[in-house]
């Protein structure tokens, strides 16, 4: 059973007939449209306490529009990590609001926190985080069961997925027998598959040669042009210059951010009733052809 958030926050179970009872895709009462996919209002993020205490994220404010494309740098130490945590709902941050899709993540139990993961968010990772054993379709599928999605439908959906990431000829293959550019393709298909609104990568490039980082890249790029919303959280400049915008950190605060004052300095309005199920379970429709080069071989 997916949650709606009221205004307070507090869940509400679906009524008999509620579309929400019968469609883990329904539509938000709120439309997507009358929120940015994230607001960050005066985070702070604080580890430990006393003399060992440390401030990772000191009075981070940001706005993330629909369609953005956004790089976060950093060095080593920068706070960088800690946001990408607070953003993808794996960490709460200690002080300060965070709106994601206009649900105001402080409110949000542990269940809840679950459903905004799997259904509003498309997780990256570095290390690609695949299944071994587990052939690329089964793979892509994974989100879509937790969501409780039909076997025939998911299926449709992760072939879809995979056919727009150019891998529709490795279905049956398992992450050892595709090469690291190609798991990294079957990742971002495992991302979009559930249509969320926010694609969170984590150095998405960092175990991949400069041949399929570029690919790679350029997918993103392809889904961003297709009107997904993309946070990238890299240290390399190359990765960088794929983004439209770039926001720097250093010592957990923003140094430097490329979008306009209105997004650095948000006003933050009051949620309405919002409920944490995508919008529909549909990849987005530009396809890679499997013969260009980001297809592989």
């Amino acid at each position: 059973m997916t949650e709606t958030l009221l205004r307070d926050g507090e869940p509400d179970a679906p009524s008999a007939g509620d579309p929400a009872t019968t469609d883990p895709g329904a539509a938000a009462p709120v439309a997507k449209k009358q929120w940015p996919v994230l607001i960050l209002d005066h985070i702070d993020k604080v580890f430990g306490q006393g003399d060992t205490e440390v401030r990772a994220l000191r009075d981070v404010s940001l706005v993330v529009d629909r369609g953005e494309f956004v790089a976060i740098m950093g060095a080593s130490g920068s706070g960088k990590s800690t946001m990408m945590n607070v953003i993808g709902c794996l960490d709460i941050a200690t002080r300060g609001r965070y709106l994601l899709d206009g649900v105001d993540v402080r409110t949000l139990d542990d269940y809840q926190l679950s459903l905004i993961r799997n259904r509003r968010i498309g997780f990256v990772f570095q290390s690609f985080n695949l299944i071994p054993r587990t052939n690329a379709l089964a793979n892509v599928e994974l989100p879509l069961v937790y969501a409780k999605i039909g076997k025939a439908e998911r299926r449709r959906i992760a072939l879809e997925a995979l056919t727009l990431v150019g891998l529709a000829h490795r279905l049956d293959h398992t992450p050892s027998q595709l090469s690291g550019g190609q798991q990294q393709r079957v990742a971002i298909a495992r991302a979009i598959a559930t249509n969320p609104s926010l694609i969170l990568a984590d150095e998405p490039t960092g175990a991949l040669d400069s041949t399929s980082t570029q690919e790679v890249m350029g997918i993103l790029n392809r889904l961003n042009a297709d009107g997904r919303t993309i946070v990238v959280i890299t240290h390399e400049d190359e990765v960088a210059a794929h983004a439209s915008r770039v926001i720097r950190l250093r010592d957990g605060m923003v140094v430097s951010d490329t979008g306009t004052p209105a997004r650095v300095t948000p006003a933050i309005p009051t949620p309405g009733p919002v409920d944490t199920t995508s919008a529909s379970f549909a990849p987005p429709t530009t396809a890679v052809a499997e013969n260009s080069p980001e297809a592989g071989t």
